[in-house]
């Protein structure tokens, strides 16, 4: 092929270089202007562009270009491209097998198991480019970026995941030359990788096998000489790699028990339990007495593996240090922070977990939350009736955590107190509550489950005090609201503190008039529906704007400080 054409060859000879930044910047032709290529290379240029129009304008959906093609990829997460079987099957021995025999319409699903990497959108759409075209482009702008602004994004998650996923999509759709260029792009930063997220390209090599044989011994070396214990192997490798590191550690004279030993039967089993979600046993093999929750490092582990209902039921034990730090030094905060689930987060603060301890390699909860959010979902707004992007509310929380509000009072009232004016109370705090479900419903999910609201979906708007209630004939009925305006109480009060700019637009919308537009919104008159409808909208662009403003007054605070203790325990 003609040295002046700058696409990928069909041979495996391909430059690399070992610098980062070449690694990660596109394989483009050069400029018209730069000099006359001979009329073959324009020829193969002309070529390039013309099939890569045709494979941008269907997933545009610009002009007719959308009836060309015949063919449609479900990427892992469920999006669908529009292709043209003819060029990939001429491009790919994959894509040729799949759609050998196939008619014009035909769908072709990326199903995986669930142990191997799933191939999204954005890098099917990545790899499907050079088939068309020949030509590797620059890595995208916010799927391979964290949230992160002092990452140099080379390394982080957001971009290892998408190189990974690049590599596998590469050994699948059976593209040489293109696995053996994200093989190299992986190999140039594997120093710069965090040990835990080592295993993820460990994983990678391991399935890809045979060209990936170099990635995988260099994983398996860097992995052997990191502090990733056998508990945290296990859940992430096959039993024969792992033996293969267990050797190489002791070849290496690491003979740090939680590198080289799997865990003792007494801790297999709380994990084993925890695995069941059944913390009922694990509070039974606890009366045995030979190890505890800090010894077992069972919060370290349901919070790194487990269900989030399964977090937070070990955690209202109360009977492990919520502070507790691992063999590597990390807190349980710092591997939620990693996990990126919401619940788990708020429920540790809320039993006193630090925001402002610092991993061994120098790093907040915050920051390492961060460094594992992709920035194009952070970015994601909040549709209609659709919650905000999980990864987002994470570091929303601990940025709120971080910034330390003040006191926010007692939720104590007496039993006294009942009657109307308890009632009225309940009534306010059950409409702000279904309120925010209606607006904001990934929020209110998560302060009403840390504030143990039971029967979350019967929060409804009410429209009326109902009936006169006597406190003498009916006393259960009142501690019963008595306890429900506490949890109702204490799920708006973990509104102010964690989502503070959506609670300052519900302070300005709780009025009489916009709690009873929108107690049913398909009720009344056609006109009535639509000006409730409006106002529903007109509420929910406000919530969005308030939740997304003021962005840099968080990263301007340098406050550092905790959850009020009155809310660790109420």
């Amino acid at each position: 092929m003609d040295s002046g054409w700058a696409g990928l060859s069909d041979s495996n000879d391909v430059s690399y270089s070992s610098s980062v930044y070449s690694t990660l910047t596109c394989v483009e032709a050069p400029s018209a202007s730069s000099y006359a290529a001979p009329p073959e290379t324009q020829a193969l240029r002309k070529l390039s562009e013309s099939l890569e129009s045709i494979f941008e304008l269907p997933r545009s959906g610009a002009g007719s270009g959308s009836t060309f093609s015949d063919a449609t990829i479900v990427a892992a997460d469920g999006r669908e491209v529009p292709v043209h079987r003819c060029v990939l099957a001429a491009r790919s021995p994959f894509f040729g097998a799949a759609f050998s025999g196939s008619e014009s319409g035909a769908r072709l699903e990326l199903k995986e198991p669930a142990a191997v990497i799933g191939v999204g959108t954005e890098a099917l759409v990545f790899v499907l480019g050079y088939l068309y075209s020949g030509k590797v482009k620059a890595l995208p702008r916010g799927v391979c970026d964290c949230v992160d602004d002092e990452c140099p994004h080379v390394a982080c998650r957001p971009a290892l995941e998408f190189l990974v996923q690049l590599l596998y999509a590469s050994y699948r759709f059976k593209i040489p030359e293109l696995e053996a260029l994200y093989q190299r792009r992986l190999l140039d930063i594997l120093d710069k990788v965090a040990p835990d997220d080592i295993l993820l390209v460990l994983s990678a090599a391991n399935i890809c096998g045979g060209e990936c044989h170099g990635l995988l011994a260099q994983c398996v070396d860097y992995v052997a000489r990191s502090d990733l214990d056998i508990v945290t192997l296990e859940k992430g490798l096959p039993l024969a790699i792992i033996e293969q590191i267990i050797s190489a550690r002791l070849e290496l004279g690491l003979n740090i028990p939680e590198c080289v030993n799997f865990p003792d039967k007494h801790v297999k089993r709380i994990h084993q339990a925890l695995d069941s979600d059944d913390v009922d046993l694990v509070r039974l093999l606890l009366k045995e007495g030979h190890v505890n929750l800090d010894d077992a490092r069972a919060l370290h582990y349901a919070v790194a593996y487990c269900d989030a209902k399964t977090s937070t039921e070990l955690l209202d034990l109360r009977i492990a240090d919520v502070n507790h730090r691992n063999a590597r030094g990390l807190t349980v905060l710092h591997v939620a922070a990693m996990r990126k689930e919401p619940k788990v987060i708020m429920s540790l603060l809320m039993k006193g977990a630090q925001p402002s301890d610092i991993s061994p390699d120098g790093r907040k909860a915050l920051q390492l939350c961060k460094r594992h959010t992709k920035a194009a979902d952070y970015m994601e707004s909040t549709e209609e009736g659709k919650p905000s992007p999980k990864d987002k509310l994470c570091v929303e929380i601990l940025e709120q955590a971080e910034r330390g509000e003040p006191s926010l009072g007692e939720a104590s009232f007496s039993v006294a107190m009942a009657g109307d004016d308890l009632r009225m109370e309940l009534l306010y705090l059950e409409n702000r509550v279904a309120l925010a479900r209606l607006l904001f419903p990934m929020e209110a999910q998560i302060a009403m489950a840390n504030a143990q609201v039971d029967g979350t979906r019967e929060v409804r708007l009410a429209g009326s005090l109902g009936t006169h209630m006597d406190l003498d004939e009916a006393p259960s009925v009142i501690q019963e609201q008595h306890l429900r305006r506490k949890a109702l109480y204490r799920t708006v009060e973990l509104g102010k503190c964690f989502f503070p700019r959506c609670s300052n637009v519900l302070d300005n919308i709780m009025d009489a008039d916009d709690c009873t537009r929108l107690a049913c919104l398909d009720n009344g008159t056609m006109e009535e529906r639509l000006l409730k409808r409006r106002r529903f909208t007109e509420l929910q662009e406000t919530f969005s704007k308030a939740f997304n403003e003021d962005k840099k007054e968080f990263e301007k605070s340098n406050v550092s400080s905790f959850l009020p203790s009155h809310l660790q325990e109420q």
